[in-house]
């Protein structure tokens, strides 16, 4: 079995910590510090136990935030492959610290997340400020644009993230993404795939609440794009393509598409908890020319009043030839999963077709 993901934050990781704070400042208590982020450790998930380990620092660090800082800076590994100072998963906390108790010193703050982001990543720590002081901080962001270590210009890209996962909305940009979307296109050539990959969820991101607008960013990008893009720009709209958004798809040369469904059978009826639903699907072209196409399908779930909801998943993607036919048959799991909830009763699938629904059919869920 796997290690916990919550275990990034363990006894050998505070310990390291508390060692390299004592290093930047011989005053600094280890064992209590250590002692008090590692309360009740094994109780706590990941970010609680990021965050107890930031309260420990609030504790046993100067109150004066300068002096803090100062520790900090100087407890940093002399670079990313070193381990002669604090890097990797205790950069976390740290961050935080910054984003909590930094903002009346701006500018310090700034310097303290460009050297720490250098180290593991400063995203969620900077969002403190994106959302109290957007205007000043994004300013800084600009300026990073051109710099030499790649993690600094991805926190650009990665901190601006409105929907950024573990971390704080950033309500400003998700009710109007315009301010970030010039640090985007600047960085959407850069020569980092980390880069890259990072400005794509962020469009990803602004997808959610402005779909149009990533249609349009795309359409633009893929002019004359070189196969970065092509991967950036697909990666940034995944979830529009998942959606069937008929802009994206355009932009993306999948049109309307011209073919019919013959055939839709499902094998299983009957689906009993935990086996799968088996369906086939015969999909003929009616196009004289060759077809590019995504194949989705979607399963309408039963709820616990008796609707339904349907969730999207991915089937295929393919290049169809004029008057061609394409058979395929899709085995999907109905088993026991922690994102969602299963009742008993009719059920249904349902075909799409460049994001054009086609044809569904019904089932019964056994449980």
């Amino acid at each position: 079995m796997p290690e916990p993901f919550k275990n990034q934050f363990n006894e050998k990781v505070i310990m390291g910590m508390g060692r390299h704070f004592v290093r930047a400042w011989p005053e600094f208590d280890t064992i209590g510090f250590t002692k008090e982020a590692m309360k009740n450790l094994d109780r706590l998930e990941l970010k609680e136990r990021s965050a107890q380990i930031t309260q420990a620092m609030t504790i046993f660090l100067p109150d004066d935030f300068k002096s803090a800082g100062t520790i900090m800076l100087e407890s940093l590994a002399s670079d990313s492959e070193s381990e002669d100072g604090i890097m990797g998963w205790g950069i976390m906390p740290m961050v935080d610290y910054v984003g909590l108790y930094g903002l009346e010193n701006f500018d310090f703050s700034m310097t303290l997340f460009k050297e720490m982001t250098k180290h593991f990543s400063s995203e969620f720590g900077i969002r403190y400020f994106l959302i109290t002081e957007a205007g000043p901080t994004l300013a800084i962001l600009k300026t990073w644009l051109n710099d030499p270590d790649h993690h600094v210009r991805r926190l650009i890209s990665e901190g601006t993230r409105p929907r950024l996962p573990w971390g704080m909305q950033l309500p400003e940009f998700v009710a109007d993404p315009t301010p970030i979307l010039p640090l985007l296109e600047a960085l959407k050539d850069d020569e980092a795939e980390y880069v890259r990959r990072s400005v794509a969820n962020n469009l990803n991101d602004i997808a959610k609440d402005h779909p149009d607008i990533v249609a349009k960013i795309a359409e633009r990008w893929l002019k004359g794009a070189n196969k970065n893009t092509v991967r950036l720009v697909r990666h940034a709209c995944r979830t529009l393509i998942k959606n069937g958004h008929k802009a994206t798809l355009k932009a993306l040369g999948y049109e309307t598409p011209h073919v019919i469904v013959e055939k839709l059978e499902i094998q299983t009826p009957s689906v009993n908890f935990g086996t799968a639903l088996v369906f086939d699907m015969t999909l003929t072209s009616l196009s004289d020319l060759p077809q590019n196409l995504i194949i989705d399908y979607a399963i309408h779930h039963r709820k616990a009043n008796g609707s339904t909801s349907a969730k999207i998943f991915k089937w295929n993607v393919i290049s169809l030839k004029p008057l061609a036919t394409l058979k395929a048959t899709k085995k999907h799991a109905i088993k026991k999963i922690t994102t969602r909830v299963y009742y008993p009763g009719q059920h249904h699938v349902e075909i799409f077709v460049n994001g054009v629904s086609l044809v569904s059919k019904d089932f019964e869920l056994v449980i």
